[in-house]
């Protein structure tokens, strides 16, 4: 796939004969800046991630902070794409469902269904809730409709069952979660995914607070392969 694009309303949108259903935030920095040194930044990570994680046979991984504003988003979204890159058949889960991210990322041109939806209904329905080929090997689960229910939805054994089915069917599947000091949905998310890794910022993010995170993920058997440190951008 070509990653030529245009800018349009400060979003990336590839050509129309291409693609017309999803535009890139410039925040994909593996597609819009790919020789930066945040996209060089990703491409260590993702290193990272091969050496330690997927050569282990480890396909889940939660995104996960202690606070909201330190780029857990932006890291998911992109080490996503770069797994992509290099033919890893990847899924991304925005798994916030009380305020959904990874939109302000990648954008439907149309609405689409999510997680929300797919745990809602009786019979779980993949393919009607998962955007395929969103770029090269890479397809997306938004978080769909926003809940009321998300605590009660993300511990019922059907998230868990959504999990698992990913996990057969993806070389990675990452799941964003939402910050850890506004609920416990990111704990969840971990201890079904297996596996998380904890995003802070430079001058932002408080040790305490990051290892009070991994304390409790610990706590819940999560596996936390280890902290990633965004810098903030100049």
């Amino acid at each position: 796939m070509s990653q030529k694009a245009h800018l349009m309303d400060g979003m990336i949108a590839e050509p129309a004969e291409l693609r017309q259903t999803f535009g890139f935030s410039p925040e994909v920095v593996m597609l819009s800046e790919p020789k930066g040194a945040r996209a060089e930044a990703i491409r260590m990570l993702r290193t990272h991630i091969m050496a330690q994680h997927l050569e282990d046979g480890r396909r889940g991984l939660a995104i996960c902070a202690a606070s909201g504003g330190v780029g857990a988003t932006f890291t998911a979204v992109n080490l996503a794409v770069a797994m992509a890159q290099i033919g890893t058949k990847t899924l991304l889960i925005d798994g916030d469902l009380r305020n959904a991210q990874v939109d302000n990322f990648i954008r439907p041109s149309l609405a689409v269904e999510g997680l929300s939806q797919c745990l809602e209904r009786e019979v779980i329905d993949l393919s009607a809730n998962i955007q395929g080929d969103v770029v090269d090997n890479l397809s997306v689960m938004f978080a769909g409709e926003v809940s009321g229910r998300a605590q009660e939805l993300l511990a019922s054994d059907r998230f868990g069952e959504v999990v698992e089915r990913c996990l057969r069917d993806y070389d990675l599947t990452i799941i964003d979660t939402p910050p850890a000091n506004s609920c416990a949905d990111g704990r969840r998310i971990s201890t079904v995914a297996g596996y998380s890794m904890i995003v802070a910022k430079k001058h932002r993010s408080f040790v305490n607070d990051i290892k009070t995170l991994a304390s409790q993920l610990r706590e819940d058997r999560a596996h936390v392969i280890g902290t990633v440190l965004v810098e903030a951008k100049s």
